[in-house]
């Protein structure tokens, strides 16, 4: 049988093709972490890079690159380049927060990041110190209305989750409480537990045993249902305010024009991964995550809807973009 001339040169082009995308990984990965190391995300990362270097027979290396509201670290990963050897674990705030909050950002995290994976919903609580006069959220907005100014709550920074939910119940309820920022989720909750300021968020993990001890009190998680760990502490959507619950989300990126099979493949082992005893059982279960461990189709239509929930909070909380 008598090839076309144009299957033939098709036919000759493969090897090509082939030699032109090696296979994945040809090299060490990186993982580039925008925050501090020995946070939930952190300790995530380190769980999933050690079970990826197994599977892909390749050192996976967390590369912490804090500060700058996330933008250095989400920055390098946007500009690196796109064969899957440099990868972006990262919250909300890089994807759907800071678009909405610095003008001059230098990239657009839509259209030169591409999704992998939504890997997780992190679930924070209301917390009040004990002194606060509030059993549930109608008795903070109660309280505040009874002590006008006399609540302060501890952020993470602008437009961190504190600061867009009591900066949205602030506005809502035509109540006073004043925004003081800290480095971190750890100093903020460790101001709570001080009395230096009367409330903030937390998960699981950081939170549980000081409500276990009474040191603190939580009043409502920003959940769909109660948190299996915490029965008694009622959700956001009970309270009537599920409109402002701050979404928090972990997920996986690549730079923008990473081959498609090759974000399959990652994201399939992310799965896999997240699927094992040590990761599931250490990282997942305890800290009460809702895992996805999505495709990148459902990530990024999640990304659309949830650009739009942040913008809204950012108005709400009357917060101005930079």
């Amino acid at each position: 049988m008598k090839l076309s001339r144009r299957a033939l040169a098709a036919a000759l082009l493969l090897p090509t093709l082939a030699r032109a995308q090696p296979a994945f990984p040809a090299r060490p990965v990186r993982i580039v972490v925008p925050f501090p190391p020995g946070g939930g995300l952190d300790a995530l990362g380190r769980a999933l890079a050690e079970q990826l270097s197994r599977a892909w027979g390749q050192p996976v290396v967390v590369e912490n690159r804090p500060g700058g509201a996330t933008v250095p670290g989400t920055d390098a990963v946007a500009k690196a380049a796109p064969d899957g050897h440099t990868l972006l674990l990262t919250a909300d705030n890089s994807i759907t927060g800071n678009p909405n909050l610095i003008r001059a950002l230098p990239h657009d995290p839509v259209r030169d990041l591409a999704p992998v994976t939504w890997l997780v919903d992190v679930h924070q609580m209301v917390l009040v110190h004990p002194s606060v006069p509030a059993r549930d959220m109608a008795g903070l907005v109660a309280a505040a209305r009874a002590t006008p100014g006399s609540l302060n709550f501890g952020s993470y920074g602008t437009a961190s989750q504190p600061h867009l939910l009591f900066g949205a119940l602030a506005a809502r309820e035509g109540i006073t409480l004043t925004h003081v920022p800290y480095r971190g989720l750890t100093p903020a909750l460790v101001a709570t537990l001080a009395n230096e300021v009367q409330m903030t968020l937390a998960g699981v993990a950081s939170a549980r045993q000081h409500i276990e001890a009474g040191t603190i009190r939580a009043l409502a998680v920003g959940r769909p249902t109660r948190l299996p760990q915490l029965p008694e502490v009622p959700t956001l959507a009970e309270a009537g305010l599920d409109q402002i619950d701050p979404r928090t989300w972990f997920g996986v990126l690549a730079p923008a024009g990473t081959p498609a099979p090759t974000i399959r493949r990652i994201r399939d082992d992310i799965a896999a991964a997240m699927a094992q005893p040590a990761v599931r059982d250490r990282h997942l279960a305890p800290n009460g995550y809702t895992v996805h461990a999505s495709t990148p189709e459902d990530f990024a239509a999640m990304i659309a809807r949830d650009m739009a929930v942040k913008r809204d909070l950012i108005r709400r909380a009357g917060i101005t973009p930079d």
